[in-house]
């Protein structure tokens, strides 16, 4: 007996000219985890963040992260503390004109609503480096929307975005 297919596509979408950010809506609470997979770059370099919600997005300081940053000679970890977003890119794995970055990020036990959410990110730009992430919306709300957007740039024109579902194991 063969396994099903494990990841099933939600939405893709691809931005057409530079926008500052893109929100997924209107996500199905079917699955067990979210994998989100971005591609792309920003106008100059910039931090890329997250923010999710119920009905609308939270930008209140309920996100908290820990984040390991390596460029292959100086490694190091920073703790952030009541947040209002979390941030899946940073100085050492950014985005920016000249190379693209790709960015994956897991959302563990999204629709489940007796938990707080975990989010699992990676970052590599292969000129800078990684940033490896683990962080925390404190709200026992499903997700069923996610924000992605630049610190302070847009994102550029054909970057995509594709989100996924986890079937059950």
């Amino acid at each position: 007996m063969t396994a099903g297919a494990t990841y099933s596509s939600i939405a893709t979408y691809t931005v057409p000219s530079a926008t500052a950010s893109y929100t997924f809506t209107s996500i199905p609470s079917t699955y067990t985890d979210l994998v989100l997979i971005a591609n792309g770059s920003t106008a100059a370099a910039s931090n890329i963040n997250i923010r999710v919600g119920n009905g609308s997005i939270d930008a209140t300081t309920t996100y908290s992260q820990t984040v390991f940053n390596g460029n292959g000679t100086s490694p190091s970890s920073t703790r952030y503390l009541t947040q209002n977003q979390y941030q899946v890119s940073n100085e050492d794995a950014y985005w920016d004109t000249t190379v693209s970055g790709l960015l994956i990020i897991n959302f563990q036990n999204y629709s489940n609503t007796s938990t707080y959410k975990t989010m699992i990110s990676r970052a590599n730009k292969s000129s800078l480096g990684l940033s490896a992430s683990v962080g925390m919306w404190r709200s026992t709300s499903a997700i069923n929307q996610i924000f992605f957007g630049g610190s302070s740039q847009n994102l550029a024109a054909g970057t995509t975005l594709t989100l996924y579902g986890i079937a059950a194991a």
